[in-house]
């Protein structure tokens, strides 16, 4: 009996040791607006600018609002960029501090001929201070000959300090493709796009996506994959990087100039190749850490009831992923009787942007997603675990960091919180935030 007792001890000694630490969280959490939805290939979608976020959605009824939030006195107002645009969340604004100061906000119709969309403060963080907005379209007449296929959606705009503040804005437009053009007046005008990744032969049909991260001097870190999961046999995760003119890959070898894009994903590094077994890739954030090296979170999809979150980062030679957890089915509400039309939207997860050793995610536990935050000491080998949301009555997916945020400075996540979510064209959705502190 006693030994009996000494083996149950010890193996309870054994789970405690390798069970990740979760600890209870205590922190402020609120709303920024009960009527507002965004999508993750839209981003910055918040930033941290001079003590300030400002963020922004798509509200029910289409229009495009802006918000502001301080998290130290709580304050918060918005701002309609635009009225009416379209109910879908594909459009959601994103958001760049150009060289002036002020805020550039850009978007999109979703698969529109060619609508990108601007507007820009006249004061800083000030949201009151956005102008009217602006159309532009992106479409360059020999690009779309070559490419003979226009769809304008997502935008993500970058300024580089080091290119004398030139703003670059990413999207898939012509050509189905991922394009970039650029503006050298703080985004008062912007250049023609460029298809910069494509594969040969062209096929119309395909469709990389792609996430984005900038170190707001010289780099573009770009991470993407083959195509949509959906029509993608295998949906592999392929990493380059932008800097003074041309592309590399992450060992810093060059893939070419901007004389010689587009250049196809086979080019670029491979993070992870697909296989039938692992499942399908799609992504989900990118960072760089301390050192300027590139961290990508991605998943992995065994089955379209089975995502699994992956933590990769580039050590200087090669890549090392990590399974950080399985994350659960899709999180649109499908109706009885239906086939699910997006298997593959996942929780959602991204980096603290000055510490990609802390990711926010959403995972579904007991039927309802949850956001919780994790840490890791060793590479994303292991993680201690904070939940955030707990016994929740309705999803909270899609957290976001806001970019900018010092590593210093109380955490600040935003997410999505469902109401109901059965199509991106059919929701009713929050935005929260929570504060966690840092002391």
């Amino acid at each position: 009996m006693k030994t009996l007792i000494s083996q149950l001890h010890s193996l309870i000694i054994v789970l405690i040791m390798i069970s990740p630490a979760v600890a209870q969280e205590k922190g402020d959490t609120g709303y920024l607006t009960k009527d507002g939805t965004w999508c993750w290939f839209s981003d910055p979608r918040a930033i941290y600018s001079d003590g300030t976020i400002v963020t922004g959605w798509v509200k029910k009824n289409g229009s495009i609002e802006a918000g502001s939030f301080n998290p130290k006195t709580k304050e918060k107002a918005t701002f309609e960029l635009f009225q009416h645009l379209e109910r879908d969340d594909h459009d959601n604004p994103s958001f760049v501090v150009a060289g002036d100061g002020n805020i550039v906000a850009t978007y999109t119709k979703h698969s529109k001929k060619k609508e990108f969309y601007y507007n820009k403060t006249a004061s800083g963080t000030n949201i009151s201070s956005f102008q009217d907005a602006k159309l532009w379209n992106p479409g360059d007449a020999e690009q779309i000959k070559k490419f003979p296929m226009v769809h304008v959606t997502y935008a993500n705009p970058f300024c580089l300090e080091k290119e004398d503040n030139r703003i670059y804005c990413f999207g898939r437009w012509t050509g189905y493709k991922p394009n970039m053009m650029w503006s050298d007046d703080d985004g008062e005008t912007w250049s023609k796009s460029k298809v910069f990744i494509t594969n040969y032969p062209f096929d119309r049909s395909n469709r990389p996506y792609v996430k984005y991260f900038s170190d707001g001097k010289s780099k573009i870190h770009i991470v993407f994959t083959d195509g949509h999961p959906r029509n993608e046999p295998t949906n592999s995760v392929y990493y380059a990087c932008y800097e003074n003119g041309a592309f590399y890959r992450a060992d810093g070898t060059k893939i070419t100039d901007m004389k010689g894009i587009p250049f196809e994903p086979k080019d670029a590094s491979v993070i992870y190749q697909s296989n039938e077994k692992e499942g399908r890739a799609w992504i989900a954030d990118i960072a760089q850490d301390r050192k300027g090296n590139p961290v990508i979170l991605y998943t992995k999809s065994p089955e379209e009831t089975d995502h699994r979150y992956f933590y990769a980062h580039f050590d200087g030679k090669k890549w090392i992923n990590h399974e950080i957890c399985k994350s659960g089915k899709w999180f649109p509400q499908t109706p009885e009787g239906k086939t699910e039309p997006e298997p593959h939207y996942f929780g959602g997860l991204t980096f603290h942007p000055s510490n990609t050793n802390i990711v926010y995610l959403s995972r579904e536990i007991n039927g309802v997603f949850e956001i919780e935050r994790r840490e890791t000491t060793n590479g994303g080998k292991n993680w201690d675990i904070t939940p955030i949301t707990q016994n929740s009555k309705y999803d909270n997916v899609r957290p976001y960091i806001p970019r900018g945020l010092p590593a210093k400075a109380d955490e600040v996540v935003l997410w999505m919180e469902n109401y109901k979510y059965i199509h991106y064209t059919n929701y009713h959705t929050a935005v929260k935030y929570h504060i966690h502190s840092v002391k």
